[in-house]
């Protein structure tokens, strides 16, 4: 019998399989335990202007005191503790899903029976182990708090998982993990298996709660929003908030979570990234994954599934970790 050829399906999609909701940020003195909503307030100021001139402004003195003398005139959002408070209290949850081998849509069954499997193999041979205790890592050390975690005096993560009957806390110093690496820690790994049990056999339930030291009065940098269609009047910047409290996108704090990825080129120079198909960090403008280098998901996967190129267990790795991000990878 012929061996059937594949072809990558037109339509092929995943759930993500790590679901945090948005966070929820309060203030309070980590001595007291009592918490308020950190509320998104509004300022207006007078700025200066500051932004890069061109040459025959810059150049001539009497129109640089003309532009400079110009009032920066901005509303903008702000959301900082009350000088009362000296702690930013961080609060999010977490489900984990299993199932990976199936994908939410697939028009190719043969397709998808081999990717199934593919999965499946993979599975038995690692039990997720290795990105489960990257992604427990990444809750330890606070990764998600993102400014929020710049410059504090101290910064612990309060972490319950499990039922009821069966509940389990776990307590991190932040500072004692790595950002760039990923060590072995006993009550890490603790914590990794209810995320290993949650991708392998049945669904897991996490609460996470971040305490950021600041200081008395000190900023806290809720995500912001991104305002489309030409603005929204004169405000110039605008904080994320549920009912007006400040808070954290979902999506930023998915983005730490899966910032996991140490098998890209690389490595040495920026450290680990966000696993993204192409490997793109937006903020350095740059795609460590190339797909000239083969090493992006799309090259790897097709190699993997149409061309029986059977990728290094560190780029199983990494494929299985956008498997679990979800997306569309159709054609």
């Amino acid at each position: 019998m012929a061996e059937i050829k594949l072809k990558t399906p037109s339509v092929l999609a995943f759930e993500a399989k790590l679901i945090p909701s948005d966070a929820l940020m309060f203030a309070g003195n980590l001595a007291e335990n009592s918490w308020q909503p950190i509320v998104v307030g509004e300022k207006a100021v007078r700025g200066t202007i500051s932004n890069r001139l061109k040459a025959a402004t810059a150049n001539d003195p009497t129109k640089l005191d003309a532009e400079v003398s110009k009032a920066n005139l901005q509303t903008v959002d702000v959301a900082a503790l009350p000088h009362t408070a000296d702690t930013l209290k961080l609060v999010f949850t977490m489900r984990v899903l299993s199932d990976l081998h199936v994908p939410s849509t697939c028009n190719d069954p043969i397709y998808q029976s081999a990717l199934a499997e593919k999965i499946k193999q993979y599975q038995i041979g690692t039990g997720f182990k290795e990105l489960s205790k990257r992604y427990a890592h990444n809750i330890a050390n606070g990764r998600f708090l993102w400014r929020n975690r710049v410059g504090a005096e101290t910064i612990k993560v309060v972490v319950t998982a499990g039922s009821k009957e069966n509940q389990k806390q776990f307590i991190f110093d932040s500072y004692q993990f790595n950002l760039r690496n990923f060590e072995e820690d006993e009550q890490v790994n603790k914590l990794a298996q209810i995320i290993q049990m949650g991708l392998t056999e049945q669904h897991a339930f996490i609460k996470i709660e971040a305490y950021s030291q600041l200081g008395q009065g000190q900023a806290v940098y809720p995500s912001q929003e991104l305002v489309m269609g030409g603005g929204k009047g004169d405000k110039s910047k605008f904080l994320y908030q549920l009912d007006g409290q400040a808070a954290m996108h979902s999506q930023k704090i998915g983005n730490a979570l899966r910032t996991i990825d140490t098998w890209h080129t690389e490595f040495e120079e920026i450290g680990p990234i966000a696993v993204e198909p192409y490997g793109s960090v937006t903020n350095r403008g740059a795609a460590y994954r190339q797909p000239k280098a083969n090493m992006d998901f799309y090259k790897l996967l097709d190699g993997w599934m149409l061309k029986g190129k059977e990728p290094s267990l560190e780029q199983q790795h990494y494929i299985m970790a956008m498997l679990i991000r979800g997306g569309v990878f159709g054609e």
